[in-house]
């Protein structure tokens, strides 16, 4: 059973993150929250018998979680001079020592795509995204770095010798020694996926449009990892006939979750993350007494996603893909999500499966490999066939098809048939 005595749940929560439900059950058997094992199959806690390591977990996660940030949060504090004294210092001694490595080492042979997130207070993130762009700079790699007071957000490429340096130097960083080396999500690629580097400092590491001091990463739905989040995807589909308590929500935009999603999710027609808050104020009765299972690419998105859900107070609980889609895949490339998933550099997507679920925008013919419009004032992406691309018809809407090939104007990211769809999806 739980102690009596509980620390002070007002305590300001600083410098404390987001745990799965697995790792805050194994803190809570490490901190004084004890739970008693009554045999090999069988735990009580709040005088509930569980009888599966997925109930204590979620019990935890539910019930816990505030007492178990809390002691962690004291255990950082105490740990924080150190940590900051050792982050004083120059930005070039957190670099690792390349000099046995020649340019051919860093450039030439097999190469790979890391994406990663780590949600940590940095008091000052110029610092760490100075510190970033020197290291990705030496380690010859590209990509995209957001850095903010509430964490780290990034995708970078380059060859295999570059990104395990990379990881090494990030787990070795005090400021990152909350991370893990599974948090980082690998796939096939390397530097020619971006087009250059860019790393800046941001108000928020995912640009979701609301105040971090107003909905914090800390209030997010507990994290499942991807067993957990398969049996609960497998649970769903088996009694959809009958059962209508639970949402399978993909959080990404409407031109990812076309060419590759779960089965039976609610995929919301917005364009931009900065949209879906007003998706989710707009549709409050679809979640309303409901759980709901969320996911989006590598799990950044839903961290502030089910925060400002939770933050609506109308779910019955919330609960989020650990690692998102891309981990998800790792262990189950033939599990419910069909499609490709969708990437945010040139590659555009990758695939686990050969399933395409989306068509030619065109000729309706099966096709899920996504193209800039042809117009050159626009940066909309388009579903065309080679039949189709053969013929002409290589933008994305009617209206940038009649333009041609204009080349006056500035680049721009919406078209003209932009406004045509509804910002908010009519859906309900």
């Amino acid at each position: 059973k739980i102690r009596s005595s509980k620390p002070d749940l007002n305590q300001t929560k600083k410098n404390v993150e987001r745990r799965s439900t697995k790792t805050q059950a194994k803190r809570a058997r490490a901190l004084p929250v004890e739970l008693q094992k009554t045999s090999m199959s069988q735990w009580t806690c709040c005088g509930q018998i569980f009888t599966n390591t997925t109930g204590i977990h979620q019990h935890v996660s539910r019930t816990h979680s505030p007492e178990i940030q809390d002691l962690t949060t004291a255990t950082l504090q105490q740990q924080q001079p150190k940590m900051e004294e050792e982050e004083g210092g120059d930005v070039s001694s957190w670099i690792p020592d390349i000099s046995h490595l020649s340019g051919e080492d860093l450039t030439r042979g097999t190469g790979e795509v890391l994406l990663f997130y780590c949600y940590c207070d940095l008091p000052n993130p110029q610092q760490i995204s100075a510190w970033q762009r020197e290291l990705c700079q030496r380690l010859r790699l590209t990509g995209k770095v957001r850095v903010a007071t509430e964490g780290i957000n990034g995708t970078v490429g380059g060859t295999r010798v570059s990104t395990g340096l990379y990881r090494r130097a990030m787990l070795a960083h005090p400021t990152f020694r909350c991370m893990q080396e599974d948090d980082f999500k690998r796939s096939e690629g390397g530097a020619h996926c971006f087009p250059e580097l860019r790393v800046g400092v941001f108000e928020e590491i995912v640009p979701m449009g609301v105040d971090p001091a107003l909905i914090s990463y800390r209030r997010a739905g507990s994290h499942l990892e991807p067993e957990e989040f398969h049996e609960e995807v497998r649970a769903l589909l088996s009694s959809r006939d009958t059962c209508g308590d639970t949402v399978l929500l993909d959080c990404r935009n409407f031109y990812e979750s076309k060419i590759g999603q779960f089965s039976c999710c609610l995929a919301p027609d917005i364009r931009k993350f900065s949209y879906f808050p007003d998706y989710v104020d707009q549709n409050l009765e679809l979640f309303r007494g409901k759980r709901v299972l969320m996911y989006c690419t590598g799990g950044v998105r839903c961290e502030r996603g089910s925060a400002y859900l939770c933050s609506k107070e109308v779910c019955k609980e919330v609960y989020q893909l650990k690692g998102g889609i891309q981990k998800y895949l790792e262990r189950f490339p033939d599990g419910f999500y069909r499609g490709k998933l969708f990437v945010f550099d040139e590659r555009y997507a990758i695939a686990s499966n050969a399933d395409i679920i989306s068509a030619c925008r065109y000729c309706g013919a099966s096709w899920d490999q996504y193209q800039l419009c042809s117009t050159r004032r626009c940066r909309q992406l388009v579903l065309s066939c080679p039949s189709c691309r053969r013929a002409g018809t290589t933008a994305c809407c009617p209206t940038c098809q009649r333009k041609g090939s204009e080349v006056s104007g500035a680049w721009r990211e919406e078209c003209d048939c932009t406004a045509t769809r509804p910002r908010i999806p009519r859906d309900v």
